[in-house]
């Protein structure tokens, strides 16, 4: 599903990315002990009584040796192109700033929901300035102190009062997907060969996000809606080329996805950006698939193509259970194997398994390896269930999680993995102590 988008918008040194990590709490974190997992601080999940939404930093935009107005000017126009609401965060010490009115010209243009925060109000005499704000016209000025968390409550209050009406989409069986990787993959030739003449267009229907289109189609019997993505919906703006930017926009592509094709270039390799997509996919819990893009280009011996899945799996370790690709949009090498792949992908990420044989393999398993120890006490497991697809997930009751090491859970999943097909979908495993 998609989820409100909220951006932080303010001059520089007013505090957004405290703001920003702040509300985002221990969400934003990375979760995985695993090296090559990073995580694009620009944008992460949030909540706020029991809403889920979606955060931007636009502290976290770099626009190099942008001049100061220039920079801020983009830096805002993001927040207008993407957001559903703006928090145009100000300092109280300082008081208004010519900044702080340029910002506001713009943000006047947006027509978009704007609430008021002023940072910095961390005591009851900077409180009292907060009145003086009410010069830049948004209405009443929220006092917070992102460094202690003070007034966010009442700030998230007023944000998620402004938050569009959730979606009218009409809701139907076709299997969700989009491409999504670093500009110049190969995206938009890969969109258009899997809307070729051999494909029937059914319709196409409005996104979740402004002037987005969502394609749908028919392959092999099944239907399937391609989420827009910025290989898609092409802009001619000057920050669509920086590298912070595409992340921000495949991130939201992927939170209305139920698979995800990560796309690479075979002519460029592996970069920073392509774990930093997918390890927001991974995160999400989404379906996945990795494609290698422009495959017919390489000059290719008997070990070109273990070498590069090799390779793939070493630098992308947290996603080895995604199928990899290797496909050429220019000469249409594989890409029938394609719509079969995601329709796999899309059944194991939705399949139960009973709970009965679920706790015969959990059982098995730990047969095979023992439960560790600490200090004279061991780890026991009673017992197992699924709770939830998409992705699944599931419950193991212990005698005390923290006494479940990563590297046992890890062990857990694997076993799990050896007796169900969940080829191309993460598995979440929490563990409760049982009562």
């Amino acid at each position: 599903m998609a989820y409100p988008v909220v951006a932080i918008v303010g001059r520089p040194n007013v505090g957004k990315s405290t703001l920003f990590n702040r509300i985002a709490g221990e969400r934003i974190s990375i979760v995985e002990d695993t090296p090559g997992v990073t995580r694009d601080r620009i944008y992460a999940p949030a909540e706020w009584l029991g809403t889920e939404f979606r955060m931007i930093d636009t502290g976290g935009i770099d626009m190099g040796d942008e001049p100061f107005l220039s920079q801020i000017t983009q830096q805002a126009e993001i927040a207008i192109d993407e957001a559903d609401v703006i928090i145009f965060l100000v300092s109280a010490p300082e008081g208004i700033t010519d900044a702080d009115e340029k910002v506001a010209k713009i943000l006047y243009r947006s027509k978009k929901p704007v609430v008021l925060a002023v940072n910095k109000a961390d005591n009851p005499e900077l409180r009292e300035t907060v009145y003086d704000f009410y010069g830049l016209g948004f209405g009443d000025p929220y006092p917070v102190s992102g460094v202690h968390g003070l007034g966010l409550g009442d700030l998230l209050d007023a944000v998620i009062k402004e938050f569009p009406a959730k979606d009218g989409r009409p809701q139907d069986d076709s299997i969700r997907f989009s491409l999504i990787g670093r500009p110049n993959v190969g995206k938009s030739s890969l969109v258009n060969a899997l809307l070729g003449e051999d494909r029937v267009i059914v319709s196409n229907i409005a996104g979740t996000t402004r002037d987005a289109i969502d394609t749908k189609f028919t392959a092999d019997g099944t239907d399937f809606t391609m989420v827009d993505t910025a290989g898609i919906r092409k802009r001619g703006k000057v920050y669509e080329n920086t590298e912070r930017y595409s992340v921000m926009r495949a991130m939201r592509a992927i939170d209305d996805s139920d698979v995800v094709l990560m796309v690479m270039n075979a002519e460029e390799g592996i970069r920073e950006q392509d774990k930093r997509v997918a390890g927001y996919a991974h995160e999400a819990g989404r379906g996945i698939i990795i494609l290698v893009n422009k495959w017919d280009t390489l000059k290719k011996d008997n070990h070109t193509l273990s070498d590069f899945q090799n390779l793939i799996r070493a630098e992308f370790q947290y996603l080895s259970y995604a199928p990899i690709l290797f496909v050429s949009a220019k000469t249409g090498q594989r890409l029938d194997q394609l719509p079969a792949l995601i329709k796999r992908v899309s059944a194991n990420h939705n399949q139960r398994v009973q709970s009965a044989t679920l706790n015969d393999v959990i059982m098995d398993a730990i047969a095979l390896n023992p439960t560790p120890s600490d200090n004279g006490k061991r780890l026991r497991v009673y017992y197992a269930t699924q709770v939830a697809v998409a992705p699944p997930t599931f419950v193991v009751f212990v005698n005390d999680p923290q006494m479940m090491h990563f590297s046992y859970e890890r062990f857990l999943e694997n076993q799990i993995r050896e007796h169900f097909d969940f080829e191309g979908t993460p598995l979440h495993l929490i563990e409760r102590a049982r009562k």
